[in-house]
């Protein structure tokens, strides 16, 4: 549990978990995704992916608070991996944050910092070696701050 001021950042409960889901929905309105773009039952495909991940990939959420009001989350789970890893994992055990949100009220007062390193400790306390994380425009010199450096990841959009 950390505390800056009068921001807490704490795990989440489970029947907090639907408030992960609305916030990552949020996250996609907030970076311009269209409502009609979104799955209607987003929130159960959020709250399926979740499971999976506690069930296999050492799923673990946080909220921040702010005078017991919650206004962000993030979550972070070991990354299931793009192709097949065949290296030991002390020397690769990535880990991954998503889903980095905080309500536009409180934004510019560090929570998206302490979600991020609260998810950071976490990940490096199961013994991963890095972690990786997709950054919006915005969230980009949040993460930088805090030590991230782009990869070399490329994409192409059809």
């Amino acid at each position: 549990m950390q505390t800056k001021s009068n921001i807490l950042i704490r795990k989440i409960h489970l029947e907090e978990e639907p408030l992960i889901a609305e916030h990552f929905y949020k996250m996609w309105i907030d970076v311009g995704v269209p409502e009609n773009a979104i799955e209607a039952n987003w929130q159960e495909i959020i709250l399926e992916f979740i499971q999976n991940a506690r069930d296999n990939l050492q799923y673990q959420a946080f909220i921040a608070e702010v005078d017991g009001v919650v206004v962000g989350s993030t979550s972070c789970q070991l990354h299931a991996g793009l192709y097949p890893n065949a290296i030991k994992p002390k020397h690769r055990k990535l880990g991954y944050i998503w889903g980095v949100y905080v309500e536009p009220v409180y934004r510019r007062r560090g929570i998206a910092k302490l979600l991020t390193n609260t998810a950071t400790d976490y990940l490096k306390n199961i013994g991963c070696t890095r972690v990786v994380l997709n950054a919006s425009s915005a969230g980009k010199p949040v993460y930088t701050s805090l030590g991230f450096v782009e990869s070399n990841a490329m994409h192409i959009d059809f």
